[in-house]
């Protein structure tokens, strides 16, 4: 792994923010490095409002959303919310569904199951509404490429409205109204809300129109942040705040649904971190193993009795994932090792039996030991089907347009992406892909890298420090946790490795004389014997919580011997 120290801003830089008000330097630095130079914008960086959010009616197709919306409403009706199976396509489903239960009861949800009816709108999912008598369709975080089945929705005289992220095609469909930011005709300010995001916009534009309270709006914030931590869109402008809100909402006044979730976390106080590692597991579980659907009903249920018996199956699912993923990328690995592929461009594995619900968790396995773009194909309706995931400053869409002449479909982001394709093209796909891998990726990629924002002396470690740098938070992709450097620290004790499978490593470090600090480098079990003498260390810093004791902790990104 390579080292990359940020430059550290000017001493004047620094020393105008502490005379204004900013006493830490360390703080008054992480500021500079952020690109906040002085104390009024530092103050409003660390004070989000919610009315510095856009107004909603300046994306594209948003009145005549809300107008198609109110439609129904004063004409009662039947309103289904239908979304993916991921975080964010059901999250965005609960927050929908939630908030028109408020004003109908002729609203339901959808989600499509990942093995029958695959990604996105599905034609059975049309069909099951017109079945039912349901007139409008309100699609989240998918839909922007369904343009045959929006067509063939409209001639069962059922409307759509769109409210996706994702980019669009060449062709945008002849839904009702299409709300998506990245439509190249939308002059929506900001670019990168996820999909819960961009329902929420909807929910919060009606609300406008209808001149009511915000308030309800605003409950609605913990289901949004969820998915903006699920979905790694950049944590800037509109996803921070709205990322803010939520988080302090599900601390403060958790739906039944989410607590049931929040009490696996074993934290009093959870951050983006835990609603990453915690809560997205557990509700993609239920799409990977069972049904989308069982996360919804867990989401917008309002008994703790029920909540829990959801939350119970959840966590059984999320078990069951586990061990299929770990099972697959076992035999991922194998494959690669008896191809002869360690030193391929990309990694490109196949196997019919393979779980197509754990393969894209596989596929970022499969980058922890090889480093490079990934694709893991299983088989699926008599097509191939994969999920891909990048590496930093590779862009997988991009390299999947280039080969899409051998693909059914694709879609996705920079770095997750799925796709299918027939069976009798995986071979000249495989070879398209590596070549244009090999192409397109620049050498300085080749090998993963941190970013430090700086070297600080280890005794400097302290609550004091991460209290001052919290109020940054919260911290996600773009506005990333501040990464410390430390040399020559002393291993206090023997290494040992931890975890289930010992594939941890826990140390202690000595802050001084008196004070020794608990380390843990998460998958470098197979370094234990590194861990000795002095160190230099790259870390982040974060509470560990255990029988109600909290006790800072530091979480090793790398070491190495000292020099």
């Amino acid at each position: 792994m390579r080292w990359k120290l940020k430059p550290l801003p000017e001493l004047h830089e620094i020393q105008a923010l502490q005379a204004a008000g900013i006493k830490s330097e360390i703080l008054a630095s992480l500021f500079l490095q952020r690109n906040i130079r002085d104390f009024d914008t530092a103050r409003e960086f660390c004070n989000p409002d919610l009315s510095a959010l856009h107004d909603p009616f300046l994306m594209r197709d948003m009145d005549v959303a809300v107008n198609r919306v109110l439609q129904a409403l004063n004409q009662n009706e039947r309103i289904l919310v239908f979304g993916d199976y991921d975080v964010d396509g059901t999250t965005a489903v609960s927050l929908m569904y939630t908030y028109l239960a408020t004003k109908t009861t002729s609203v339901s949800h959808y989600i499509p199951d990942r093995y029958t009816e695959g990604y996105g709108v599905s034609k059975r999912g049309i069909d099951f509404a017109a079945d039912n008598d349901f007139t409008l369709i309100i699609a989240l975080d998918c839909g922007i490429k369904s343009v045959e089945l929006v067509a063939y929705a409209k001639t069962l005289g059922i409307d759509f409205i769109i409210c996706d992220h994702h980019l669009p095609g060449a062709i945008i469909p002849e839904a009702v109204a299409v709300l998506d930011p990245k439509r190249v005709d939308c002059a929506y300010p900001y670019k990168e809300l996820c999909g819960c995001g961009v329902g929420f916009k909807l929910v919060q534009a009606i609300e406008s129109k209808l001149e009511n309270d915000t308030d309800f709006v605003w409950s609605l914030l913990d289901f949004v942040a969820i998915a903006i931590a699920a979905d790694i869109v950049p944590l800037t402008g509109e996803n921070r705040i709205l990322a803010y809100f939520g988080l302090e909402l599900i601390n403060r006044d958790c739906r039944v649904g989410l607590k049931a979730l929040k009490q696996k976390s074993k934290k009093k106080v959870l951050d983006l971190e835990d609603l990453v590692f915690v809560f997205a597991p557990r509700i993609n579980a239920a799409g990977r193993i069972n049904l989308g659907r069982d996360a919804v009903e867990l989401m917008i249920e309002t008994d703790e009795q029920v909540a829990q018996s959801f939350a119970d199956a959840i966590e059984s699912y999320n078990e069951t994932r586990r061990e299929f993923d770990q099972q697959t990328t076992v035999e991922a690995l194998e494959q690669i090792r008896k191809n002869k592929e360690e030193e391929a461009p990309a990694t490109v594995v196949f196997d019919a039996h393979w779980n197509k619900g754990v393969i894209g968790i596989v596929a970022s396995r499969l980058i922890e030991t090889h480093y490079r773009p990934t694709l893991v194909f299983t088989k699926s309706k008599g097509v191939y089907a994969a999920s891909g995931r990048s590496v930093a400053g590779f862009d997988l869409y991009q390299a999947l347009e280039a080969c899409q002449q051998h693909l059914v479909q694709f879609g996705g982001h920079t770095f997750a992406a799925g796709m299918t394709i027939l069976p009798e093209n995986y071979i000249e796909f495989k070879k398209a892909f590596n070549a244009v891998v090999q192409e397109l990726r620049a050498p300085e990629t080749l090998e993963p890298e941190i970013e430090i924002d700086m070297e600080i002396d280890i005794q400097r470690v302290s609550d004091n420090l991460v209290a001052n740098y919290s109020r940054l938070g919260p911290f996600g992709p773009a506005h990333m946790k501040p990464v410390f450097l430390s040399k020559n620290v002393r291993i206090a004790a023997s290494a040992r490795t931890v975890g289930k499978d010992k594939s941890h490593l826990s140390f202690e470090l000595e802050l001084d004389d008196q004070r020794k600090i608990t380390a843990i480098a998460f998958k470098q079990g197979s370094r234990v014997d590194e861990a000795s003498g002095s160190v230099d260390v790259v870390y982040t810093i974060n509470y560990n919580e255990f029988r109600d004791v909290r006790k800072l902790q530091l979480i090793v990104i790398d070491f190495r011997k000292s020099v």
